[in-house]
This record gives C-alpha cells, structure tokens and sequence, in this order.
C-alpha cells in the first residue's frame, strides 16, 4: 500500500475498522471469543512492537476501535440461526493480560500520539472490564455507581500507565495479571536489542503491590530465566534484578525449586541468578533455608542431580543451623566447601560469603576460613580473587586485633596482586593491605615489618598508577608503613608531596637491599601502563649505580633488558630506556657521588 494516496490509504483503513466490527457483531456467541476476537487481538499483538512509527500508531487505532466497540456494547446481536445475544459476561479474551501489558508500556513509553491512542484504548478495555465484573455480582452489591464514577473521573483526570494498571488489578484474572508481568518482561528483551530503556512506572506497580501481581511465581521465575542473558542492558538489568529479589523475598520456596527444576547442572544463567539472590542479607537467609530443607529430604533427586558439588550444599548446611561459635569451627573443618570446587560454583559460594561476612557476628566465626580462603585468592581467577578480598576484608574488619596472625600470612598472598591486571583488584589489595598494618600486636610485629618492607617498592611504583583510585590507596599504604616503620623520613616526603625522592630515601636506607629491588622492579617493565613502566625505567637508573664494580654481570643483564625497551609503543619510554642504558654502561657515571645520585633521580621524574 505504499504506492497509495494518503486519502485513499485511510479510506482502507477506515474500511478495516467497519471490516472487524462487522466480523464481531454478526458472529454467533460461541465465536465471538474463541475465533474473532482471539485471532484479531493476536495478530494485532504481533504488530504493537514493530519499530516503525506510524505501523505502531495505527495497530493500537485498531485495537483502540474494538475495545471502544466491546466497552459501548453490553450485548451483542447474535446470527439469526441463535435465539441468544452474547452478554458480556460470556465474551473473552484470552490475550487480555498480553493486550493490557502493551497498552499500559506503550501508555509509559513517552511516544506522544501512540501514548494517546493507547490511553483510550485502556479506558475502553477498562469500561468493558468493569462491566463483566458487575455482571458476575450480587444484585445488591451491584448498584455501586457512587464508587464506579469516582473511579471513572479519576482515571479521566489523571490518566497514566500507573493509574490504569492499579485501576485494571481488582478486575483481573490471577492469570490476567501474571501475562502483564510476563508482557514486561518479554518487552524488555525487545527493547534490549532496540537499546531502548523501560519505562519505570509499570514495573513500578508490580514492585508495589507483589500480592496482586506475582501470582504465578513459577510462570514469572521461568520466564526470567529465559530473558535474562538477552537483557544487558544496566536499566533492563536493575528492572530484572529487583523482580528477582522481591520474588525470592516474597516466595523463596517457589523461586528455588523452580530454578532448581528449571535449569540444568552448571548452567551459567541459574548461576548468575543464584549469584542476584544471593546478593543481599534479607533474601541470602531465605534462599539458603530453603535450600537446607530440601538437603534434609533426600529423597529429592532434582536437587542432588542439580548439584553433585556438594560444596554449596555445605555452606547452605553450615549457615543455617545456627551453630555456636565452638561448634562453627569444628563443622567446618568436616565440611571444606572451599576446597577445590569448580570456579563457576566458587564464585557463588564467595558470593554467599560476602554477604554473610557483612555481619558483624558472622564474619567473626568466619576466621576458620581464612587458610581456605588464602589458597582461594592465590589460585583464583579474577573474578574469584575480587570476591575473595572482599571477604577477607570484611572478616578482618570485624577481628580487628585479633586478626593479627592471620594478617600475617594474608599480606604475603597480596603483594603478587597488586600488579593485577584489574584495577579493582590492585585497589582492594593494596587498601586490605594497608588495613591489616593496623591489626598487628607486639608479638607479631616484626614479622610484619619484613612483609611490609616487601611492598614497599610496588607500592611507591604504584603510586603512578593511571587508576586514580589506586594511586591514591598506594599513598595511604606507604604512610601506614611509615607509621608501623617509624620511619619519619618518608612519611615527611609523602605528606609535602616530594614523590620524586622517595624512591632515592628507599635506595639510602638500606643499600644491601638494592639488588633485592632491583629484582622487584624488573617485572614492571612489561607493565600494560606505560607510567608503570617509565616509574621502573627510572628507579633502575637510580639502583642501578649503586651497584659495586663486582656486580658487572648484574648490570649487563639489566643493560640487556632495558634494551628491549628501545622499541616500546611509547617514545618517550624509548628515549628514557636509552639514556639509562648509556648512563649505567658508563663506568665513570656508576662511580658518581651522592650529588649526582640526586640529581639523575631529578632528571628521571
């Protein structure tokens, strides 16, 4: 019809509509449901997505015109062949929760014309609605026209998806509803791919009033499970997320068992939706509770299959039967869930952990997993190692000074991470660290200066770091060293802000240590930053020269690695690479005096 005069196309138009309302109008009763309304609405349906404007604006005008013809009839006229009208009790439409969940999204999507139509369309699908609720009434319950013209003058004055849909609640099906929850959700996989946010306000009803409208949990909980990897949306996300978590607050036993039934072993969707419940406190309780009942039943074969792993299954068991404190640690040490589970269920596990280490009690108990724990974040992929310092955080947090022991061992298995690819992860390692310096009690102290004197280095190359975040908690650890350290002088650089000389401090204080360093500093060459990589080029010149003459070797192995510098993607760390290899191939530079030793680290920086 494109090739059409616009009057001639809406002449077609203006044609269908008398086309459909004659179809319903001389249709037997029985039909009117089952054949003309059902195919038309359905067919009509198909078109109420399309991305074409003016497709979209006249779908909903003919859904508009037979919901005014239903709302303006309360009785069909039957064929001649039937002795009966169709009363309005008796016409149904199946697609109505499907219609509706449309009508009030497109009412929601701030499209001005179709927002309109779709508005009329609602008030006369609410009429008709209304008018087979009173049908079904008591006589005298159904005189009730002082509400029902409140009700009226209400949706007329202030006419908005919100309104409609708690408007349409009373009157609906259970199964009605639940489809204007499923249309939703379907919607947002549409407008994922379209890259379009959902309106809020209808999404916002059903979060108000779940005891209306989360009917059908398992209908809803399957349904999530199917749309969830094609929303990626963040707005699509958050819409997802808190339906999920008010479903598992709501309805715990039904949101498990479904997923449980629904999804098959290891299946990364169900693990990302476990993961969302098991995000929070309030639905992490629930969600493990049920849980522990169904390990208690074991004649229940689908959970078994669901998970062999059992490692989940023991947190669920160690979590929720409220043991003591002298029963936790014993029980545990039985159970090991941290131990060598598959990654996919490790996460989830670390998860769990991190919500429950939130609590103050909790994490205090959790001390007994710290060995695990730091096995966990030695070995773990990124994913794992984040998790698992958010939990070593939280559990150390809560100890405090009793945590002294532990802090310790714990600071050994982070220095390897603050050159983590992952800015998050160099952040968090490098703050934990910083944290567990003000654990330390007398008699663990010296063990803790020489693992704090093993960051030292990384953290003052850190201090370059692009990630703002980072360089600023590198600052904030090396003060913690100075403090635990006693060393005045580089809390005195660090707090006038004279970065360029601690480096040099670093080198003078201990010059025994200065292949140690320079071994600490050869891996950052190949930092994927180039600031890191300029910090290492520089403090190797400066260690470089205080090198003996006996170390020849060492510094023609340096030599030769610089070298492979001169050809990095940044000029300026060619130029710098090149000058230091000249400068430390140089005897009569390598015999300098102080002087000079601080007059090339001015140079460097």
């Amino acid at each position: 019809m494109e090739g059409l005069d616009t009057s001639l196309y809406f002449r077609t138009l203006n044609a269908m509509d008398t086309m459909l309302e004659t179809m319903v109008l001389s249709s037997p009763a029985s039909r009117v449901s089952k054949e003309n309304l059902q195919s038309i609405f359905q067919v009509l349906l198909a078109f109420t997505s399309s991305e074409r404007p003016a497709v979209l604006e006249r779908t909903v005008g003919r859904i508009r015109m037979l919901s005014h013809l239903l709302a303006s009839y309360s009785s069909l006229e039957a064929a001649q062949n039937e002795d009966r009208h169709a009363s309005c009790r008796e016409i149904l439409i199946p697609v109505l929760g499907q219609l509706l969940g449309r009508l009030l999204l497109l009412v929601s999507s701030g499209e001005e014309k179709t927002s309109r139509v779709a508005l009329d369309a609602l008030f006369s699908l609410f009429l008709f609605t209304r008018q087979q609720k009173r049908t079904t009434l008591s006589e005298e319950n159904a005189q009730l026209p002082a509400a029902w013209e409140a009700e009226t003058t209400s949706l007329c004055c202030s006419p908005t998806a919100r309104d409609f849909a708690m408007a349409f609640a009373k009157y609906l099906q259970p199964s009605e509803r639940t489809d204007i929850v499923l249309t939703i959700i379907d919607t947002l996989r549409e407008l994922n791919a379209k890259k379009k946010p959902l309106g809020s306000s209808v999404m916002d009803v059903v979060m108000a009033d779940p005891h209306v409208w989360l009917t059908d949990v398992p209908k809803i909980m399957s349904c999530i499970y199917e749309s969830w990897e094609y929303v990626t949306m963040e707005s699509g996300q958050r819409s997802m997320e808190s339906l999920l978590l008010l479903m598992a607050n709501q309805c715990p036993g039904d949101v498990v068992t479904t997923l449980l039934k629904i999804a098959p072993r290891g299946d990364s969707t169900a693990l990302a939706l476990w993961e969302v419940m098991l995000s929070t406190a309030q639905t992490l309780e629930k969600v493990l509770k049920e849980l522990f009942i169904k390990l208690q039943d074991r004649q229940n074969r689908l959970f078994y299959t669901y998970q062999e792993d059992t490692c989940f299954v023991r947190l669920a068991l160690l979590t929720c039967t409220d043991l003591e404190d002298e029963e936790f640690s014993p029980m545990y040490k039985v159970l090991r869930f941290l131990r060598d589970p598959s990654p996919a269920v490790l996460s989830l596990v670390l998860r769990s952990l991190m919500t429950l280490s939130e609590r103050a009690e909790m994490a205090r108990k959790m001390e007994v997993f710290m060995p695990d724990m730091m096995k966990v974040l030695e070995d773990g992929n990124t994913n794992i190692k984040m998790k698992s310092l958010v939990v070593s955080r939280n559990v150390i947090g809560h100890l405090k000074t009793k945590a002294s022991p532990i802090a310790v061992q714990l600071m050994e298995k982070l220095l390897p991470l603050f050159a983590a690819g992952f800015g998050e992860v160099r952040e968090l390692s490098i703050s934990l660290f910083r944290d567990l310096m003000k654990t330390v009690v007398r008699k663990n102290k010296r063990q803790m200066k020489t693992k704090v004197e093993m960051g030292l280095l990384p953290l003052i190359f850190h201090m370059s770091d692009q990630i703002h975040s980072v360089a600023k908690a590198s600052r904030e650890a090396l003060l913690a060293a100075a403090e635990l350290l006693k060393w005045k002088k580089l809390k005195h650089l660090l707090q006038s802000h004279q970065t360029w000389r601690i480096a040099e401090c670093l080198l003078q204080r201990d010059r025994r240590r200065t292949e140690e360093y320079l071994n600490q500093s050869l891996p950052y060459l190949e930092d994927a930053q180039a600031t890191l990589r300029a910090t290492a080029v520089r403090f190797i010149g400066l260690a470089g020269q205080l090198l003996k003459d006996q170390r020849e070797e060492k510094l023609a192995e340096i030599c030769h690695t610089l070298q492979t510098l001169e050809e990095d993607n940044e000029p300026s760390i060619c130029s710098l690479a090149a000058q230091t290899t000249s400068i430390l191939s140089t005897p009569r530079v390598r015999q300098t005096s102080r002087c000079t030793l601080r007059s090339l680290c001015c140079w460097c920086c």
